[in-house]
């Protein structure tokens, strides 16, 4: 431990022992109170930061994590993150300027989300970086450092990965469903990106989560908690529950009767912090020899741990941070970062006899769709409130060659029918000489259990999807639209993987946009007009059916994601297109051996032989073709540009613990033998690299 981290300790314990019982139960909870008589002003830990500074006014807005993944762009996706920190930072010092100390006005924030995308039906899988759990500790590190800043001293902000752990639905089971993961898909799947943003990132805190874990509440689960994040791992921050999910414990889950025996229980095992009110019921525990006061105490010195590290009980121009200017929020700096993260994003799915980029011989464009227009659709959820959006209409109509008449009609809402609306759109089809239709999803589709943020009034998500498809409204406007002759570019605004397997067979170009933040209409629209070469990469599998699926309650990795899945995907992992061509050749390693605890550097020249200039993702998967293992997994990636002629060699380090292995019963091994490393711009099946095989080389290791 550091000398500040010593100090900080040391000046968090004096503080504390000051404080009754009672006062220390109080500031065990988001919103706690101000305790004068110590100089404590009040305050919430209650924050948000998924793509931006959420629900605290004008903010950046980014694309939404899933959005963020796409770009597969650690550099870009660590320059975000400090954004979102500068910006809450000025936000924060203006609050308590105006003496305002309410929710969403701190620096403690509960980002990133990092729990994998295992199945498209997951409403919250817009807010992870994707399925694959190299890829998502790769962007998680990124974010937890860019957020906390990189002061020997100070935190710019807390960030608090979560939730831990194996969480990712079902919503609405949430409070009481139990997870039994065997050890190899928990450690080859579930924990890496948590051991990732603990043990590289040095996150200051983690986010328990809802479901119970063999048969433990995540919250008060002292295998999750104590053996794994702290022993294990040496994590030396604090644990803050989910809301509401220590009223769960006794509520929903039941394995305790009453608040004060939940209370005891999590805190106990670990978890210092309740996003809610039930620890008001630490006093009867106490007073019923269920927890003990020296426990509270050293929860609650964890947790000002942090608002020290903040720099919250120091003098301003002590801090490095305290004196970024409001100015900043939404500046065009920032909205011009939101609008590069924008253009990553895009991945092109398919581009048929090159339809785009659109010819500027086109003088009529119908832009037609439930989602062309409306800004909340640009947001997701988590979300903060930009200065100004641009919709895809907004930019299309910015952005199209001068005499180039753009027409706009909806068409259709997400999910719901306007046969008027219909019969508008296809008038303008039958005129325009390209339909551009903006279709998907929305909030309303898929979102967490009860999420009304970014809906009209009245109007709640329903969570998780039943059904994988795009709505059945869409699809058949598609298809009238389809008749017409027109050709047609789909724009595609969502979260989570759509089966558009009438589309994809039909429609000769499509473009995967997500929720793309602010700016998103003018990423779109310079794509679609050429000023941008769309180069992002698909973070998730788009299945063809949901009998493509396992049971959803079903956390068995077999079957599931890219790793494990054995069927043909309408567009898999990883996948992504360009309006130019890369070739790969003379893959290179460092060494043909490797054993435990070893880097080998993998080398490839990639060389542009297309006629524009144009991003590639050069990714980087490992195969072992042996019962037991993944079919293939991601090793390794980096984001490059390339001129038209112009070659790079890449050169990516391969850690031999991308070859380790866990047994059903927990051990880890270093799986022996011939291995193929492949480099290309997405998957081997996929795409055309280049590999080589090497030799892993070594006794098993012991489990840690």
């Amino acid at each position: 431990m550091t000398n500040d981290m010593n100090q900080f300790n040391q000046r968090a314990r004096q503080l504390v022992e000051q404080m009754t019982v009672e006062e220390k139960i109080a500031q065990m909870m988001n919103d706690a109170p101000a305790i004068e008589r110590l100089g404590i002003p009040a305050y919430d830990w209650w924050n948000e930061s998924l793509h931006g500074v959420a629900r605290a006014g004008i903010a950046t807005v980014f694309p939404q994590a899933i959005g963020l993944a796409a770009t597969w762009n650690v550099p870009l996706h660590h320059r975000v993150a400090t954004i979102i920190a500068d910006e809450a930072r000025a936000k924060h010092h203006e609050f308590v300027r105006q003496g305002d100390t309410s929710m969403y006005k701190g620096l403690t924030f509960w980002a990133p989300n990092i729990n994998i995308f295992r199945d498209p039906r997951w409403g919250r899988g817009q807010e992870t970086y994707g399925e694959d759990p190299f890829l998502t500790a790769r962007l998680g590190v990124a974010f937890v450092t860019g957020l906390q800043g990189d002061d020997p001293t100070y935190l710019k902000v807390v960030a608090t990965p979560k939730h831990f752990a194996v969480h990712s639905g079902p919503e609405h089971a949430r409070a009481y469903f139990d997870v039994y993961p065997n050890e190899r898909d928990l450690r080859e799947t579930y924990l890496p990106a948590f051991e990732a943003t603990v043990r590289e990132g040095k996150a200051a805190s983690v986010m328990g989560a809802y479901n119970r874990f063999n048969g433990d509440p995540c919250c008060a689960s002292n295998r999750l908690l104590n053996e794994i994040l702290r022993d294990e791992w040496g994590f030396d921050g604090f644990v803050f529950a989910d809301c509401g999910a220590i009223l769960n414990i006794y509520k929903f889950h039941q394995v305790v009767p009453t608040a004060a025996e939940a209370s005891a229980l999590a805190v106990n095992n670990g978890c210092d912090m309740d996003c809610g009110d039930t620890y008001n019921a630490l006093s009867d525990a106490v007073t019923q020899g269920l927890i003990d006061e020296a426990t509270i105490t050293r929860a609650l010195i964890r947790a000002f741990v942090g608002r020290y590290r903040l720099g919250m009980f120091d003098p301003p121009e002590q801090v490095p941070y305290t004196q970024i200017p409001y100015s900043v929020n939404d500046s065009a700096e920032h909205r011009a970062v939101a609008l590069q993260v924008a253009k990553e994003s895009l991945v092109l799915l398919k581009n048929e006899n090159n339809q785009l980029p659109l010819s500027d011989t086109i003088r009529r464009i119908a832009v037609i769709g439930p989602n062309a227009h409306d800004p909340e659709i640009l947001l997701g959820n988590y979300n903060g409130i930009p200065s100004q959006s641009v919709t895809p209409l907004d930019g299309i109509r910015a952005k199209a060659p001068a005499g180039t008449q753009v027409t706009y009609a909806r068409g259709c809402g997400v999910f719901e029918l306007d046969n008027r609306d219909i019969e508008e759109a296809i008038a303008l089809a039958k005129t325009a000489d390209v339909v551009i239709f903006v279709g998907g999803l929305c909030q309303a589709i898929e979102g967490e259990e009860g999420q009304k943020e970014g809906l009209p009034e009245g109007l709640v998500s329903q969570g998780d999807r039943t059904r994988i498809d795009l709505p059945e409204i869409q699809e058949t406007l598609l298809q009238q639209l389809h008749e017409t002759g027109t050709p047609i570019v789909l724009v595609l605004l969502n979260g989570s993987a759509v089966a558009i397997n009438w589309a994809s067979e039909h429609v000769p170009a499509i473009l995967e946009a997500w929720y793309p933040g602010e700016e998103g209409g003018t990423a779109i629209a310079e794509a679609l007009f050429g000023a941008y070469n769309p180069a992002g990469r698909l973070p998730v599998t788009f299945y063809r059916s949901i009998e493509d699926l396992p049971p959803f309650e079903d956390y068995a990795m077999q079957g599931r994601t890219y790793r494990y899945f054995t069927g043909e995907p309408l567009y898999p992992f990883g996948y992504g297109l360009s309006y130019t061509q890369f070739e790969y050749s003379d893959i290179l390693s460092s060494k043909n051996q490797i054993s435990d605890g070893d880097t080998l550097a993998l080398s490839v020249t990639v060389r542009n032989v297309g006629a524009v200039a144009g991003d590639e993702v050069v990714q980087i998967y490992a195969s072992a073709n042996r019962e037991g293992y993944p079919q293939i997994h991601l090793v390794g990636f980096t984001r490059i540009h390339l001129l038209p002629n112009e070659s790079k060699k890449v050169t990516i380090e391969v850690s031999a613990s991308q070859f380790d292995r866990i047994t059903d019963t927990g051990e880890r091994l270093l799986e022996t033998g011939t291995f193929t490393l492949y480099a290309g711009g997405g998957q081997p099946k996929w795409s055309k690299g280049v590999q080589l095989d090497i030799q892993v080389v070594g006794e098993p290791v012991p489990a840690s």
